[in-house]
């Protein structure tokens, strides 16, 4: 009892610390690799991880109905969220402002889950969320735009919707599917769609830096089987608003990383969207 106490405690705060590393990780890999490309590579060595953790613990394959099910969550939530995260980091946007719009998520996903799946949304908690909001505009409230700016912000707002959609829809119809097995068909999906994609719009050239290795390693170990494990398990636990609130911290640790590994600038203006992120968390996970 104690143990899942400490659990369920810990895990959203590791949850956030993994997730916002995978901004950094992008940032520090695609210098050396395209983003699909990169991405088809990650999900090819995460099948090969996870397909043999599947394989030695005989984990229940699904059904037919249900592989359907984890395939489409796959896209979404790996496909098409990865997709516009990568490319617009690729495209020049620094990484906390790549992480500004996912961190949006939470007022997305509380308007759908207020109607799709009969959550009951509190006005405090709604108070937490906009909170949240304003406090996600303070953190990268100056922070520049380079590059092809337009095809940047229109890559961020495709991985809003699609995690957004893939995390209630893994709620909805992936809760009681096995989640090594379920894993696996959605990382066999998004290797498929990314290495196609990497067909038709890129040139496929690789450089195996020490620097690209090490990205590589703990983007497909940490973040596609630890942190995604995480958040589907805070899905199987919490309320869909409570798991969503938490993606507000993102953009604070990602922003608070990239000062001190690539110098973006933290002043007093973003430090306060941090406390009103952590504020904005409390409210909507505090007890009716």
């Amino acid at each position: 009892m104690r143990l899942s106490k400490m659990a369920i405690a810990l895990a959203p705060v590791l949850f956030v610390l993994l997730w916002s590393t995978g901004f950094i990780g992008a940032r520090y890999g695609l210098p050396y690799i395209e983003p699909l490309t990169f991405l088809a590579v990650r999900m090819a060595f995460v099948v090969l991880v996870l397909g043999s953790i599947a394989l030695i613990w005989r984990a229940p394959w699904p059904a037919l109905g249900e592989s359907g099910h984890s395939l489409a969550a796959g896209l979404m939530v790996h496909g098409l969220y990865l997709g516009g995260v990568f490319t617009a980091i690729s495209q020049g946007v620094p990484a906390g402002i790549s992480a500004l719009i996912p961190g949006l998520q939470p007022i997305l996903t509380s308007t759908i889950a207020n109607r799709w799946l009969g959550e009951r949304v509190t006005p405090l908690q709604w108070s937490g969320l906009l909170i949240g909001l304003a406090g996600v505009a303070l953190i990268l409230h100056d922070r520049p735009i380079t590059g092809q700016a337009g095809w940047g912000w229109l890559a961020s707002g495709v991985s809003l919707v699609s995690i957004t959609l893939g995390t209630l829809y893994q709620r909805r119809y992936c809760n009681k599917i096995d989640w090594r097995s379920g894993n696996l068909v959605q990382y066999a999906a998004v290797t498929a769609f990314f290495t196609v994609a990497a067909f038709l719009f890129e040139n496929r050239v690789v450089h195996w830096t020490a620097e690209f290795v090490l990205a590589l390693g703990w983007l497909a170990v940490a973040l596609s089987i630890g942190s995604i494990g995480l958040l589907y398990w805070l899905i199987r636990h919490q309320a869909a608003t409570s798991v969503a609130s938490l993606f507000y911290l993102v953009p604070a640790v990602t922003a608070a990383m990239a000062y001190g590994l690539f110098d973006e600038r933290l002043d007093a203006v973003a430090i306060a969207g941090m406390v009103a992120c952590a504020a904005a968390v409390f409210l909507v996970n505090r007890p009716a």
